[in-house]
């Protein structure tokens, strides 16, 4: 099985797609190319907006963590 991409690499390409998406606005002939590009803006962004999410939460947990191994020292000791 592949490894997953690591989150900033993710980031990078989606940053790299919308300004693909942007180029693209520019030379939309009509309001369905237009509109079109704006729901793949909103998906990107949303997925950069998850990336983001999920980055947080693991450093969360990796702080819940720690705090509990010194709880758990703190009660043996």
């Amino acid at each position: 099985m592949d490894k997953h991409k690591p989150s900033d690499e993710m980031i990078k390409d989606l940053d790299n797609l919308l300004s693909k998406l942007n180029a693209m606005e520019i030379v939309a002939s009509d309001e369905f190319q237009k509109n079109s590009i704006k729901i793949q803006r909103a998906l990107i962004e949303g997925q950069i907006h998850a990336i983001n999410e999920f980055q947080h939460l693991k450093k969360a947990l990796d702080l819940l963590t720690l705090q509990l191994f010194d709880v758990q020292n703190k009660v043996k000791s």
